[in-house]
């Protein structure tokens, strides 16, 4: 059968990668066409457009990007009607996804979409065009399934979140080569300021403004595997900044504590069990925009899942170098520490659902036949 996927970020080309690896062990002819990043291109398949050509984020961030994101739209469609898909399969990306969702449904193709579009947060009439385009929602975090069948009387499949087959995994794996990076005695801090650039930029100066009052701690930046170690530069000129490009789990293995943007990386560090700090910035216009129509409590997903704060979130006017450094000097507590470890054993246990990509594969698969 013929798969065409559109993964538009970091996070998606991680899952993409697994759940293409599932369809190529479970159906020997299966013909992939996708959009990702370099897991996805490993696995197999053939690429179309890179995930970092797509890297737009935040309300004003992707206005001023419109012509170059209706242009990838276009490409995307006429893309689909060369191929001529059995089923097309959306991960997480919602703008861009359900947008070529509805169209493709226009064109008789078959839905599926794995990683929801999070419309607990925001844009829950978004439910109207899931209900219309989607063939089948397969959810990742354990709240979903109730919270759309019995607010939106819509049936999903929850598989459980990929991520802990995936950290469980590397957690096991015996190390060979340490790299020089983290060979030290001083305990490591690691700075994860995003996967885009516009967000690192707004991120690391202040993680930067943070470093020199800390003279016995390591700090290393998680390299972004769609970015370049030359563009990093700008940030890597401070003399007590380490850097470790594409290597963000092998950091996290070695860190006493994290700095983290919000996304992904907050469920990834706390499944690695290290203790976090979550910092957010955006442009005024974007975090104005988003404060008056995202309805969360928090926005760390460790947070949402416990439905408490046990990592704190210092966002926008609060994301300053000197609340980051009070907040690293707590973490620094054994008792605090001992209680975040804790409540990561909790998330662990409530998303522990095994082989969610092998689900996918099975679910996509029986589906179509």
């Amino acid at each position: 059968m013929k798969y065409y996927i559109i993964a538009g970020e970091a996070s998606g080309d991680l899952h993409g990668s697994n759940l293409m690896l599932s369809l190529l062990k479970q159906d020997a002819a299966a013909e992939i066409r996708f959009w990702g990043g370099d897991k996805m291109a490993a696995a197999g398949g053939s690429l179309v457009k890179h995930y970092k050509e797509l890297a737009f984020m935040g309300f004003w961030e992707v206005f001023i990007n419109l012509r170059t994101v209706l242009g990838n739209i276009s490409f995307c469609k006429k893309d689909i009607l060369d191929f001529q898909p059995d089923v097309m399969v959306y991960i997480d990306y919602p703008g861009f996804n359900m947008r070529i969702a509805a169209w493709a449904k226009q064109q008789g193709f078959c839905n599926h979409y794995y990683i929801s579009p999070q419309i607990w947060a925001w844009k829950e009439n978004r439910i109207k065009k899931i209900k219309r385009d989607l063939d089948a929602l397969y959810v990742i975090l354990p709240f979903e399934k109730d919270y759309f069948w019995e607010k939106h009387e819509y049936s999903v499949e929850y598989v459980g979140h990929p991520l802990v087959d995936v950290i469980r995994k590397e957690r096991n794996q015996k190390e060979v080569n340490i790299p020089i990076e983290l060979q030290t005695e001083q305990p490591i801090i690691a700075l994860l300021p995003g996967s885009r650039k516009q967000e690192i930029l707004k991120m690391m100066p202040v993680f930067l403004n943070v470093i020199n009052a800390f003279p016995d701690y390591r700090f290393v930046l998680a390299g972004a595997p769609g970015l370049d170690a030359e563009w990093y530069k700008q940030f890597t000129n401070h003399p007590s900044i380490y850097m470790l490009q594409n290597q963000t789990y092998t950091l996290l293995k070695h860190s006493f504590a994290a700095i983290v943007t919000s996304g992904t990386a907050t469920l990834e560090t706390a499944l690695f069990r290290v203790p976090q700090l979550v910092c957010y910035k955006s442009s005024p216009i974007s975090y104005a925009i988003a404060k008056r129509i995202i309805k969360l409590k928090y926005i760390s997903l460790v947070n949402l899942i416990m439905d408490k704060e046990i990592v704190t979130e210092l966002i926008q006017e609060k994301c300053t170098a000197d609340s980051i450094q009070q907040e690293l000097v707590r973490l620094s507590d054994p008792m605090l520490r001992e209680k975040i470890l804790q409540n990561y054993q909790k998330i662990e246990q409530k998303i522990g659902h095994i082989n969610a990509s092998e689900q996918v594969a099975q679910f996509i698969i029986a589906k179509l036949k």
